[in-house]
């Protein structure tokens, strides 16, 4: 669309009317590429903050777990650490900067499709190499992957239960202002079986990128060797409903009002990524909260050990790690999924039951 200076509302509600409704996935992807190729979002200046710019012990215990299974699968040289949507590079700094203490220091590589974000990495890890997808990434290494925050910015796919059998939801208007509406065509042969006789109403939500991705991924780390950890805010278990929302300078926002002006997001579902990746040969380590992940890493030692060194800023950290794990901020709704290469060892902070 080569409407320049035309917000994307603008060119929505054009396209709208001139040809029907449009999906969900091209309202949510748009209004997205639109959103993070202006701006950085983050910090309080931003629309959001992220778990590494809450405190450093984020990025450092996921530096300690990167080394810690690289070094249990035989310190392979040549290894690649690569990362998807780095944000400010802040996670990526940390976790390098703990892992080099224990003699990881691999190549780095950042998917990134924001200028404004690759600045602000470049300042962070000016040793990264930046690609716009994960194909252009080299493969004669092993890999260490790691997303925070990424998946769920991916465009979602969401179906409805009518009266007459399952539709497509999309975007259309009432007046000017976009609104859900169910097309036309029938969908019923895109929903599991034992859900087609849901209540009507019932809203599926399904994100075709993100399952392209981990499929990727998971191949990637079958041919190559390695291991990902995803972190993201989601369920363990797939659920119906919408769970599309909007955030803008920090608070959560109408997702029809202006696109392409706030973050949109989903919740991320790990129960059928993690399948995805199975498919694929590799191992799926688990699903854990993030709370229970990063105490299973240590962070209530970390917290304690950075404490004593600066006691002036020891009720700051401990807000901190409370942010990041207690079970009514970020350590429930977060979840961490572990992958390995069959041939790797399982990761820490994974034991089911």
């Amino acid at each position: 669309m080569s409407d320049d200076g035309a917000s994307l509302g603008d060119i929505f509600r054009r396209l709208i009317r001139n040809t029907g409704p449009i999906s969900f996935t091209q309202y949510m992807g748009e209004s997205n590429a639109r959103y993070y190729t202006a701006k950085d979002p983050l910090g309080g200046a931003g629309d959001f903050v992220t778990a590494p710019e809450i405190s450093q012990m984020f990025g450092e215990l996921i530096g300690l777990w990167l080394a810690d299974i690289w070094i249990r699968a035989g310190r392979p040289d040549p290894v690649l650490y690569v990362e998807l949507g780095p944000g400010r590079g802040t996670l990526a700094a940390d976790a390098l900067r703990t892992a080099a203490r224990y003699g990881l220091e691999p190549e780095v590589h950042f998917v990134e499709g924001s200028t404004a974000l690759r600045e602000a990495q470049m300042e962070s890890v000016p040793q990264a190499i930046w690609h716009d997808d994960l194909a252009s990434v080299p493969q004669y290494a092993p890999m260490l992957l790691v997303a925070n925050e990424f998946l769920d910015a991916l465009p979602v796919r969401q179906l409805v239960r009518m009266e007459q059998g399952w539709r497509e939801r999309m975007v259309g208007l009432e007046g000017d202002r976009f609104v859900p509406v169910a097309g036309g065509q029938p969908m019923d042969a895109a929903v599991p079986v034992e859900l087609r006789d849901a209540d009507e109403g019932t809203i599926l939500e399904t994100c075709p990128a993100a399952a392209a991705i981990l499929f990727e991924i998971a191949g990637r780390l079958e041919a190559q060797g390695g291991a990902a950890l995803l972190i993201d805010y989601g369920h363990a278990e797939m659920r119906p409903g919408s769970t599309l929302q909007a955030v803008r300078q920090h608070r959560k926002v109408d997702p029809f009002a202006d696109p392409g002006t706030a973050d949109l997001t989903a919740l991320v579902d790990f129960a059928t990524l993690a399948r995805i990746a199975q498919s694929r040969g590799v191992k799926w380590l688990g699903t854990v909260p993030q709370g229970a992940f990063l105490r299973a890493l240590g962070i209530a030692t970390r917290t304690e050990n950075l404490a004593a060194r600066a006691p002036q800023y020891a009720e700051e950290l401990r807000l901190a790690r409370d942010r990041l794990v207690a079970d009514d901020q970020m350590g429930q709704l977060f979840k961490v999924m572990g992958l390995a290469a069959r041939e790797w060892p399982d990761g820490v902070g994974f034991a089911q039951g």
